[in-house]
């Protein structure tokens, strides 16, 4: 061994297991998701987990995703469509009627 060598110490790999999101929670979040005008029941197949209400003359879109990059999937997926992105809400645990910007 050299006399004076720098040694680096060895980083921690922080793992997920499987059955966790990498966000570090168990359980998927609950979104609602407002996009400008109608969308049609064709348009909604591409979003399966989520279910589409009106609200005014825009849609909300609503439902459960397991970690953050499902949440990405999803607004990948409404650009892709043409759909124009209004808000991202989540659902406080705290009641009816209490949201929280995402």
């Amino acid at each position: 061994m050299m006399r004076g060598a720098l040694t680096r110490p060895r980083r921690r790999l922080h793992r997920v297991a499987a059955n966790q999101s990498a966000t570090g929670g168990c359980e998927p979040r609950c979104y609602e998701i407002r996009v400008r005008g109608p969308i049609g029941p064709t348009i909604m197949q591409a979003f399966p987990t989520l279910t589409a209400t009106r609200s005014g003359q825009d849609t909300l879109l609503t439902g459960s995703l397991p970690d953050q990059s499902a949440l990405y999937g999803v607004i990948n997926q409404l650009e892709a469509l043409g759909l124009q992105l209004l808000e991202i809400r989540r659902p406080r645990s705290g009641g009816p009627g209490t949201t929280g910007i995402a």
